[in-house]
Formats: structure tokens, C-alpha cells, sequence
């Protein structure tokens, strides 16, 4: 059975539909990219997905064991957030908080991968640093390894590179890249269809139509043909 599978869904919020007729599945070790048009319901679905909020109608399905908390999240960040006045180590540690229950302290074994999914990550350096001392990029490997506490089976990432320079944006992109090859699921969402072809295994497009399928089957696609002639960019 898929990861997640998700049927007919419909999706929106104060009884206003963004987004309907939506239907895809996520395996183990798929890198799927949602993309669309600004307001067409990309973020809207990332929240159904962790269940954050209810979808209008249709369903989603999780299978092969996997559970609520062993999805990782990194949402797209705000300028409120950006200016968080926390440690690395603490935002590192904190992806643990929904596995702990009533436990008040972090144990040596959630130290220990928090430390190496910092090593990871290449923020070791930065382990005292307060997190709003950092540049964005910084800062987003610290949510990366954040996320990475929370889970080793799926991560959501929305907009991971927003707000980056032409060369933080393609290491993160790299980076997130080894992540899917070490066996990690991704689900991202992306305004740039020009790095989702590049990236991905599969894309799920939302718009007036919606789209989902392999990458290589949506570059031959009507709706991926003509994206990619105008630039590739839905921002």
C-alpha cells in the first residue's frame, strides 16, 4: 500500500472550495513536487495533510505503518519566525517534542541524532548561535535538521528556497536531493517547475485542471509543455 493516498479530495477553508477533484499517491521513496499558481491551494493542502485542517470532501489514507508524528514538516517561513530568539541546538531539539508524551527532558539518544543530523546538515558550527543571527540559508538547514529529528520516513517542505540567492537556493536543492536518495519521502511544494522536473519523481500540478503523474510524463503533458515554455516559474 502507498504512504499516503489520497482520493477525490476537495480542499478550503470558510466554506469556500480552493481546490477539488484532487487524486494522488505517495510511495516510499517518491520525491513529489506540488506546484500551481499562487492561491490555487498548494499550501491548503499541505495543512490537510497534516491534518492541520479538514479537507471539504474526499479522503486521505496513510499505509505501511506510517504514523502522524513521523511526518516532518518545514513550512515556509515568515519574518516573525525568521527572527525567533532560540539557540540552534534548542529549534534542532524541539523536532523531537511530538515523540516525548509527558517526558520533560531530551534523552542522550535524541542528543545524539540531533547532533548528527546537524553534522548532516553542516550546521554544527552554529550549535550555541542564536537562530536569528543566521542567513536564510542557515537558517533553513536548521529547520531541515529540525525536521530530520521529527522523522526518517516523509518530510514536507513548503517554499524551502524562498527568499534565497541563486546559489543558496541550488544547494538547498542539492541537499534536499541526497535526503530523497538516503530513502527519505519528500513532499515539497515548489513555485519553480524548471527544478521540479529537474528534481522530482513525480509532480502534481493544481490549477484550473489538475495534473499528477511522473515527471516524465508531465514534461509531455499539456499542462507541463506549456509552463516550461514560459519560463517555468508560477510565482
Amino acid at each position: 500500500m502507498a504512504l499516503i493516498s489520497i482520493k477525490d479530495l476537495a480542499l478550503g477553508y470558510d466554506r469556500m472550495t480552493v481546490a477539488d477533484g484532487i487524486n494522488f499517491e505517495v510511495n516510499e521513496g517518491d520525491y513529489l513536487c506540488i506546484v500551481g499558481e499562487n492561491g490555487s491551494g498548494k499550501s491548503t493542502l499541505m495543512k490537510t495533510l497534516l491534518h492541520l485542517q479538514a479537507p471539504i470532501s474526499g479522503s486521505i489514507e496513510v499505509g505501511d505503518g506510517l504514523k502522524a508524528d513521523e511526518i516532518g514538516y518545514l513550512p515556509q517561513q515568515t519574518v516573525v519566525q525568521r527572527d525567533f530568539p532560540a539557540s540552534v541546538w534548542e529549534i534542532v531539539l524541539s523536532g523531537f517534542q511530538s515523540h516525548m508524551g509527558l517526558r520533560p527532558f531530551y534523552t542522550a539518544e535524541e542528543k545524539k541524532i540531533a547532533l548528527e543530523n546537524m553534522a548532516h546538515m553542516g550546521i554544527s558550527e552554529f550549535k550555541k548561535r542564536s537562530y536569528r543571527e543566521l542567513s536564510g540559508g542557515q537558517q533553513q538547514r536548521v529547520l531541515l535538521a529540525r525536521a530530520l529529528c521529527a522523522t526518517r520516513k516523509v518530510l514536507l517542505l513548503d517554499e524551502p528556497v524562498s527568499g534565497l540567492d541563486p546559489k543558496v537556493t541550488a544547494e538547498m536543492y542539492e541537499l534536499i536531493k541526497e535526503l530523497n536518495d538516503s530513502g527519505i519521502t519528500i513532499i515539497m511544494i515548489s513555485h519553480d517547475i524548471q527544478a521540479a522536473v529537474r528534481y522530482a519523481s513525480h509532480i502534481l500540478h493544481i490549477g484550473k485542471e489538475v495534473y499528477f503523474g511522473t515527471k516524465e510524463e508531465y514534461v509531455n503533458s499539456e499542462e507541463g509543455r506549456f509552463f516550461l515554455r514560459n519560463g517555468g516559474d508560477l510565482a
